[in-house]
Parts: structure tokens; C-alpha cells; sequence
């Protein structure tokens, strides 16, 4: 899954427009034009299609904390030039203010099962001895299961 595949399922799963993207951006003090938000967007095939750097996406999911959940007092933090599954899952937990159980009831909904000790496992610092590498099935599942929970209301 690349940054592009996650920067849609995020625009869909929440319904975001051009103009909250943009906003979002700039919740993390970082200015994007429509352009460059149009071109993340597109098809890989598009002629105009743009790469999401790590750096964008790390900014996009910055600035959805901010968003959700309010400004920390302060310098910004300062995006990962390399982003991981891991770091992408736990920005989304952040922002979204969840704890394990409603991570797992998300995967519940698509039928996906994780204990919480497996869960807990890619929420660790690479090195920890219990560290365990997310891998595409699982944030695919994650996005899945969010899409369930937050577009079903609709």
C-alpha cells in the first residue's frame, strides 16, 4: 500500500474535500495548494499523478491530530522523514482517540482477529524485544474496518 493509496482511503473514509485536506495541511503549519492535493489523489496512471513523499504524509497525519485533537502548546512535532506502518497505525489511533478495544472492535467489524497482546506489539518502539512490524494486511484491515465504522453512518 503506498502513501497515495492511504491518503485516499483517509479522504474517503472521512469525507474529506480539497478544502479540508488543505486545511489539515495547515494544522500542521505546512502550506499545500489544491494542485499538489489533486495530484497526491490521482491515478497512478494520471500523467499528472504526484508521489506522496513520507515527509507529506507524516505532515497530513499531523495535522490530523492537531485536528482532532487540539494543538499541543509548543513547536510543532517534526514529521518522520520515514514512515512505517507502524508510525501511520499509531498517528491514526492518536487522532482518532482510540484505545485497544476499540481498535479491535474496528477489526472486529471486518472480521479481522488480533489479541490485544498482538496489538500492543506494533504500538512498541522498533528494538523492544515484544516490537512487531505492521504489515499491509493489517493497516489494510485497519482502513477497512474505519471506512465500516465511519462511512456506514452516513
Amino acid at each position: 500500500m503506498t502513501n497515495n493509496d492511504i491518503l485516499r482511503r483517509l479522504r474517503y473514509i472521512f469525507d474529506l474535500d480539497d478544502n479540508k485536506m488543505i486545511d489539515i495541511f495547515a494544522q500542521a503549519e505546512h502550506k499545500v495548494s489544491r494542485t499538489d492535493v489533486c495530484d497526491w489523489l490521482k491515478d497512478e496512471e494520471d500523467s499528472a499523478f504526484k508521489k506522496c513523499s513520507d515527509t507529506q504524509l507524516a505532515i497530513f497525519l499531523n495535522g490530523f491530530i492537531n485536528k482532532k485533537r487540539g494543538k499541543r502548546d509548543g513547536p510543532q512535532i517534526e514529521p518522520e522523514k520515514r514512515l512505517t506502518y507502524n508510525l501511520v497505525f499509531n498517528k491514526l489511533k492518536i487522532a482518532l482517540n482510540l484505545k485497544a478495544e476499540d481498535v479491535l472492535d474496528i477489526f472486529q467489524q471486518v472480521d479481522f482477529r488480533l489479541s490485544k497482546h498482538e496489538l500492543s506489539a506494533f504500538f512498541r518502539k522498533p528494538g523492544h524485544r515484544q516490537y512487531r512490524e505492521c504489515q499491509t494486511q493489517v493497516l489494510r484491515n485497519f482502513l477497512k474496518g474505519l471506512q465500516h465504522k465511519h462511512r456506514s453512518e452516513h
